[in-house]
C-alpha cells in the first residue's frame, strides 16, 4: 500500500527513497554546501532541502540511522522527531555527536531516516477509575528483567 505525498526538493540530492523493497524508512540527506564538523557532544540542526505535504491522518517520523550511530556515534536528538501533516517548512534534523572524537557531516551524507505512517486521533473520556491489570502501575524495570 502506498500514499501520494507532495514533495519539494530544493537540494541537489535525490528524493528520499527506500533502499530495499521492504525498508520502512527513507534516507534523508544533508543539504549543506560544505562539511560540518561536530565536536564531541555538540549538536547542530542540519537542513535537508526537503518540504512535504502529508495528507491529513498521517505523520512522518525522523529517526537515527543505525550505521551512523554505530560507526560514528552520531544520532538524532528529539528522536523520533514528528512531522505533522500541517507542517510545511523544511525538514531539518537535529544531530548530536556522542563519540569522543570530532565527526564530519558532508554534503549529501545520509543523516537520518524518515518513516511515514497513519496516526489515530484520541477522544478523551474522563473517568474516576481505570480497569486493573496484572501489571497495574508497575513500570521502569518492574519485572526485574534486563
Amino acid at each position: 500500500m502506498s500514499i501520494s505525498v507532495k514533495i519539494i526538493n530544493q537540494s541537489v540530492h535525490p528524493l528520499p527513497a527506500y533502499a530495499t523493497p521492504d525498508a520502512a524508512g527513507m534516507d534523508l540527506r544533508a543539504n549543506i554546501s560544505s562539511a560540518i564538523i561536530l565536536q564531541p557532544l555538540e549538536r547542530q540542526l542540519i537542513p535537508t532541502g526537503i518540504f512535504i505535504e502529508l495528507p491529513p491522518g498521517y505523520e512522518a517520523q525522523v529517526r537515527p540511522r543505525s550505521g551512523l550511530a554505530l560507526k560514528h556515534g552520531i544520532t538524532c536528538l528529539n528522536s523520533p522527531g514528528t512531522v505533522d501533516a500541517d507542517y510545511r517548512g523544511e525538514l531539518k534534523v537535529i544531530l548530536i555527536n556522542l563519540s569522543n572524537t570530532e565527526q564530519q557531516i558532508h554534503p549529501g551524507d545520509r543523516i537520518a531516516q524518515m518513516v511515514v505512517g497513519r496516526v489515530e486521533r484520541v477522544e478523551w473520556h474522563p473517568v474516576s477509575e481505570l480497569l486493573e491489570t496484572v501489571r497495574n502501575d508497575g513500570g521502569f524495570g518492574h519485572t526485574g528483567k534486563i
